[in-house]
């Protein structure tokens, strides 16, 4: 079944955005590295990948209707951030954006009828539901960390494991 041009327009976008989640988060995940909050880069870090990955679901939605994936401009990211709740309100506040243009799509989506569309964005509506709840979840533990330099050590170790869950 094809999807009207203006859907692949859509999707193209929602595409770069994905793409441009992931290259925010890398530069997340290198200032983290350059304040030796390794626990922190590694949670940035798979936060992008898993923004690489929504990209490619898209990518490969697009191919199977026979429409074209277009690449664009990666804007250049924000280099630091003054700590890791500055950080992570940043990272909240960006995945709520990715909610509202996903939200957005499945407007399109319903408005062109386009019943397979909107059931292939369930799964990204249900995905920012869990993004931003983790983040609002790391927020919290800083809220209650606060200034408190052992507490931040031991939330960095506790991020850490973030890798071997995901994998």
């Amino acid at each position: 079944m094809a999807i009207s041009k203006s859907m692949a327009q859509a999707l193209n976008v929602q595409f770069n955005e994905e793409l441009n989640s992931a290259y925010l988060y890398e530069s997340m995940a290198a200032d983290f590295y350059a304040k030796n909050l390794p626990g922190f880069a590694v949670w940035m870090t798979m936060q992008a990948g898993e923004e690489r990955t929504h990209a490619e679901k898209i990518h490969r939605y697009l191919d199977g209707h026979g429409e074209r994936v277009f690449y664009g401009a990666l804007a250049e990211p924000q280099a630091t951030w003054k700590s890791p709740l500055e950080a992570m309100n940043d990272a909240l506040g960006h995945e709520k954006h990715i909610s509202s243009c996903i939200h957005k799509l499945v407007r399109e989506a319903r408005k062109a009828d386009d019943i397979a569309t909107e059931s292939f964005l369930a799964w990204f509506v249900d995905e920012q539901v869990e993004e931003e709840a983790s983040a609002q979840s790391l927020i919290d533990k800083l809220e209650m960390v606060g200034d408190n330099k052992f507490g931040l050590y031991q939330l960095d170790k506790e991020v850490s494991v973030r890798r071997q869950q995901d994998a």
